[in-house]
């Protein structure tokens, strides 16, 4: 068994928060998100991604491009059940093709059809006007401000939500808005940290912090777990965690 460094006396969260950054950086590096040509790529693959893996939701960027769909002329004029067709691998594609309609009917009625336009919106007022279609809750909305608009929102998935309630900075109950309003609060409003640190908790979360257990001895943030004494000593922290993913 190796020996299991001693964990850091607590800090203030943002100086805590920021050596986690550069200790995930200096484990797993830069991760390259988001994986798009273009920001109509970002937007659609936001969309995509609920209630899915990346993977999937991939497959479901491969189907719109095979189909030349990948523009916004071409998505405009599809019919939807060709829409559905070119998604189907993503998973719930009648629900996610109806969300992709209905953000390219806002942004039109809204701004002409101009990303430009619309991300020269206030980050604030545009963060509201998108809650307000159809089909985007706040996790795709912000994933869209963020890699699409460079806007920093910090995307409070369920993985960040994991590790964050296993050190103990929120409860294992808090929702996506405390988690984010805590991200906020503590780390500097730049969208590029807050790029590669939400692409890092995701990493560490699929590949150590798993839902149901943890792989505590192999993670980056493995010494800094609140009353770590041994390896996978944990347990305390797994129970009642309610996060998905």
């Amino acid at each position: 068994m190796r020996e299991v460094s001693a964990r850091p006396e607590r800090q203030e969260p943002g100086l805590e928060l920021l050596a986690y950054y550069r200790e995930m950086m200096g484990r797993l590096g830069p991760q390259g998100w988001w994986p798009a040509r273009t920001r109509l790529e970002v937007i659609v693959g936001a969309i995509l991604t609920q209630n899915t893996s990346w993977e999937n939701a991939a497959k479901g960027i491969r189907g719109l491009r095979r189909a030349g769909l990948l523009n916004w002329q071409a998505l405009r004029r599809v019919s939807q059940p060709k829409l559905q067709g070119a998604i189907r691998a993503a998973g719930f594609y009648r629900q996610k093709a109806q969300t992709i309609r209905n953000f390219l009917l806002w942004l039109h009625r809204s701004y002409g059809g101009s990303l430009r336009r619309m991300f020269a919106e206030p980050a604030e007022t545009l963060r509201q006007e998108l809650l307000g279609v159809k089909g985007l809750g706040p996790e795709t909305v912000d994933a869209v401000l963020l890699y699409a608009g460079g806007k920093p929102f910090f995307v409070a998935d369920a993985y960040t939500r994991r590790i964050l309630a296993r050190h103990e900075f929120i409860s294992p109950q808090a929702g996506y808005a405390t988690a984010q309003e805590f991200l906020h609060r503590y780390l500097p409003a730049d969208a590029g940290l807050f790029n590669e640190s939400h692409a890092l908790f995701v990493e560490v979360g699929k590949r150590f912090c798993k839902r149901s257990s943890a792989d505590c001895a192999a993670c980056p943030l493995e010494s800094w777990l609140p009353g770590r004494a041994e390896p996978r000593a944990a347990a305390r922290h797994l129970r009642g965690d309610r996060a998905e993913g």
